[in-house]
């Protein structure tokens, strides 16, 4: 028997301090210098493997904001065949994988690849980065949070 899921909107009001500290986490490493948009790309793909709409959505409209090419977002899918990603993207994407896909571990050669693009501190807040968004794509997806609206661009004709 299954039952349906409400949608579950409001995890700041019903649950404060746990919204609070996947916040706190989920900020770490954007305020320690590292690249916004490669940090927005990381984001993205642990979204797709973990299959929350809200998040991948989100991570769109932020990547665009911070003005990631609309070609890099289409091919985070399938970054491996996709030229446009540099090798310091390569590095960070196959660790987001390979964290993403814990069960799968962690290989020598995708840390011998992190480490060389990443120094042991920068490594250490990329790695904070992918468990915090893994925390919301299991929030998002569990309780199918609405994917947000992209907001009609200013001037925009109604339809």
């Amino acid at each position: 028997m299954s039952h349906a899921r409400k949608e579950y909107k409001d995890f700041m009001s019903l649950t404060p301090d746990a919204y609070e500290a996947v916040l706190a986490l989920s900020q770490v490493a954007g305020k320690t210098g590292m690249d916004k948009q490669l940090l927005e790309l990381i984001k993205l793909r642990a979204s797709q493997i973990n299959g929350c709409a809200f998040c991948v959505q989100y991570h769109i409209l932020e990547s665009e904001k911070l003005g990631v090419p609309t070609d890099k977002l289409n091919l985070v899918v399938v970054w491996r065949e996709a030229p446009q990603f540099t090798p310091r993207e390569r590095a960070a994407l196959a660790w987001t994988e390979a964290l993403t896909l814990l069960a799968e571990g962690v290989s020598d050669e995708v840390y011998a690849q992190a480490s060389a693009e990443f120094s042991e501190k920068e490594l250490a807040y990329l790695t904070s980065a992918v468990a915090s968004i893994n925390v919301w794509n299991r929030f998002g997806a569990a309780f199918r949070w609405t994917p947000p609206a992209r907001k009609p661009a200013v001037g925009a004709a109604a339809s």
